[in-house]
């Protein structure tokens, strides 16, 4: 499906949107619910990623085909290895099939588990054996990907000893980890994070209880680069979010007063008001632990005219797409003049957009959802646009809403 967008005719806009449950959180706790069936979950994400999760993490035995889903291979990868009598192939697209998993696969055999490659070594697809996995205490780098980590955090508190995770390096993405930690104390599952080492405790049954997903952060960026590329004046309200959320893209609320985005709290939603229209040349922002926001921030400062620099992004490389490549790509398709490294990128400022041009997105959704606020400066298009289901389905359609104007090519 190709898109053809254009801003509203009135660049003042007034709005309230609902936006779908977090898919970091629904992930988790769609594991945890399979661990302890006591947990209800409530505004569970409608993402394509949070249903293959809920429905691969049911087989016992046979296929289970997770397409791009990079967080349902983690997490499923170490639910089914601590599965006793599961037998899984665990497979995806062939992108999946590019994105290594040799870390988290090395710990989990450290820990007991049966686990072999069926393709080429090191990545998916997967054949496991589930097993009790006798031992209690693991490494592992902890500078590549936050979600090895949360795997191995959420099948610990089913394993007899629990588990101490030593962290080697650099952390990346600590929010993420924490938000884990976060939804295992939720459940009453007792854990510790000092230093390098995390420790979460054994725990055979939960009370049962009830959790309400808080909204997508990272879903909510694409209404706040709207807002910034908006008039003063306009006023975006989304709902369901906290204050005190365990989301580490809730930073955006800090990021986005650069960019004259004020946001307000009011019981469980938030109002995104541009106050201020940008003054500002330049911004320098290490996105290490937010790095999910990077497109969406380098396409706001693009259409500011703004120059950004950004660092610690080197997880995306290994995302959907390279994505630092696919954001060079597609800025200098529209004008501008961009450079990256394995974890940074740079833009220049500059005032000049080309109009009517095509956006490809690389079966990455954030790749269409980051580029369409640019609607608001200049006609474009996006290729390929359903790929937003992966974990925004309703985005068009919300656009829409907005007084966007979407027209199918």
């Amino acid at each position: 499906m190709k898109l053809h967008l254009s801003g509203p005719s009135d660049n003042l806009l007034k709005s309230q949107i609902k936006i779908t449950g977090s898919k970091s959180e629904s992930n988790r706790l769609l594991l945890l619910n399979a661990l302890y069936p006591g947990i209800t979950i409530k505004n569970l994400s409608n993402s394509d990623d949070a249903a293959v999760m809920q429905e691969g993490i049911q087989v016992k035995e046979g296929r289970v085909d997770i397409h791009h889903a990079g967080t349902a291979m983690r997490f499923l990868t170490a639910f089914f290895a601590s599965q006793e009598g599961v037998k899984v192939t665990l497979t995806g697209s062939q992108r999946m099939q590019e994105r290594p998993i040799k870390i988290l696969v090395d710990a989990l055999k450290n820990l007991g588990a049966d686990i072999d490659y069926l393709k080429n070594e090191d990545y998916p697809p997967l054949m496991i054996k589930g097993k009790i996995l006798n031992k209690s205490k693991v490494s592992l780098p902890a500078d590549i990907s936050s979600q090895y980590i949360s795997a191995l955090l959420l099948i610990a508190p089913s394993l007899d000893h629990g588990l101490v995770l030593e962290l080697v390096g650099n952390i990346t993405s600590v929010p993420y980890i924490k938000m884990t930690l976060g939804l295992l104390d939720q459940i009453g599952v007792a854990s510790s994070f000092e230093g390098n080492t995390v420790r979460v405790l054994p725990k055979k049954q939960v009370s049962e209880s009830s959790i309400t997903v808080e909204s997508d952060w990272s879903s909510a960026s694409y209404f706040y680069s709207i807002s910034a590329l908006c008039e003063e004046g306009t006023n975006i309200g989304l709902s369901s979010y906290k204050k005190d959320s365990l989301q580490g893209d809730s930073v955006l609320k800090e990021l986005y007063k650069d960019f004259g985005v004020k946001t307000l709290f009011k019981e469980d939603s938030i109002s995104l008001v541009k106050i201020k229209t940008n003054q500002i040349a330049n911004v320098e922002y290490d996105l290490s632990n937010a790095p999910d926001l990077a497109q969406t921030i380098a396409v706001t400062c693009f259409g500011l005219g703004i120059g950004c620099h950004l660092t610690g992004l080197h997880t995306l490389k290994i995302k959907e797409t390279d994505r630092l490549q696919a954001l060079k790509n597609e800025l200098s398709k529209l004008g501008a003049k961009v450079s990256v490294t394995n974890r940074t990128l740079t833009l220049e400022s500059s005032n000049k957009i080309n109009s009517e041009v095509a956006i490809d997105t690389y079966n990455d959704h954030r790749m269409a959802m980051a580029f369409a606020p640019l609607a608001l400066k200049t006609a474009i298009v996006i290729n390929d646009a359903e790929v937003v289901s992966k974990s925004y389905p309703d985005f068009w359609k919300d656009l829409e809403q907005l007084g966007f104007n979407i027209k199918e090519l």
